[in-house]
C-alpha cells in the first residue's frame, strides 16, 4: 500500500471502522469514501441500527464522500453480494485500488471479503488485523474516541448493556468470553467523537427496542 493508492473503506459508523480510518491517515493513506450497507425502507445502518442522517453527518465530519449499498429487508446473500459488486466495480472505474475493513481476527470473514473483492479487481486490506482486542478498545477510549453501544445480541451479551457509553467502565463491566471489540457479533458502536472528526455529531438516545431477537438503541439527531 502506497499513499498514492486511493481506498475506499467499509464503513459502519462503529468503533473499528473508526479505528480504521484512524489508523490508514496515520500512514498517510489515500481514502477516498466510506461505503455503508444501508437497509430499506427504514434507513438504517444495517446490522446497527443507526439512522442515516447521523451516518450522512459522520462522513461530513470525517471529510469524507458516502457511498450507500441499499439492500432491502430479509436481503439474500445473493441480493447483497450482486448490490456491493456494482458499487465496488463504479469505484474501480474512479480509480480505487484498494478496499479497506476493520475486521480483526475472524478468518472466514476475511476470506470471504477477499474473495468477494476479487469480483471486482479490488485488493483487501486489513489495518487492524492480528491487533489484541483489549489493547485496541482501551486505545480507543484514551484516544479520545466516544461512542454509544447500539446493538446488542442478547445470546452472547445482557441487554442492559445496549445504550450504555462505550468506556473504561463498560470494558470492565464486560462478561468473560465477550470480546472488548465486539468482533463476534456480541454488540456494535456508533462513534459520535473523535479525532478523526472535526466535529462531535450532535445527537441523543431515544428508544431501546427490541427486534429480530436483538436490542437497539435508537439515537436521534440533535442537529
Amino acid at each position: 500500500m502506497t499513499q498514492s493508492d486511493k481506498i475506499a473503506l467499509s464503513w459502519s459508523g462503529g468503533k473499528d471502522s473508526a479505528l480504521a480510518l484512524a489508523t490508514l491517515r496515520q500512514f498517510g493513506a489515500n481514502v477516498h469514501a466510506f461505503l455503508t450497507t444501508v437497509t430499506d425502507p427504514h434507513r438504517r445502518i444495517s446490522m446497527h441500527g443507526v439512522r442515516e442522517e447521523l451516518l450522512e453527518a459522520q462522513a461530513k465530519a470525517a471529510g469524507l464522500p458516502l457511498r450507500v449499498v441499499r439492500i432491502p429487508e430479509s436481503c439474500t446473500n445473493e441480493i447483497y453480494e450482486d448490490l456491493f459488486q456494482r458499487e465496488t466495480d463504479t469505484l474501480r472505474e474512479e480509480g480505487v485500488e484498494r478496499y479497506a475493513f476493520g475486521d480483526l481476527f475472524l478468518q472466514d470473514i476475511r476470506d470471504y471479503r477477499e474473495r468477494q473483492l476479487g469480483r471486482s479487481d479490488l485488493r483487501a486490506v486489513f489495518p487492524l488485523w492480528g491487533l489484541d482486542t483489549k489493547q485496541l478498545a482501551q486505545n480507543f477510549v484514551r484516544q479520545g474516541f466516544r461512542a454509544i453501544v447500539v446493538t446488542v445480541d442478547p445470546k452472547q451479551l445482557d441487554p442492559s448493556f445496549v445504550g450504555r457509553d462505550y468506556d473504561l467502565g463498560f470494558l470492565a463491566d464486560l462478561p468473560p468470553g465477550v470480546d472488548p471489540c465486539g468482533e463476534r457479533g456480541e454488540f456494535h458502536t456508533f462513534v459520535y467523537a473523535g479525532p478523526i472528526f472535526r466535529t462531535p455529531i450532535s445527537m441523543q438516545r431515544g428508544e431501546t427496542v427490541e427486534r429480530a431477537g436483538f436490542y437497539f438503541q435508537d439515537l436521534l439527531p440533535s442537529f
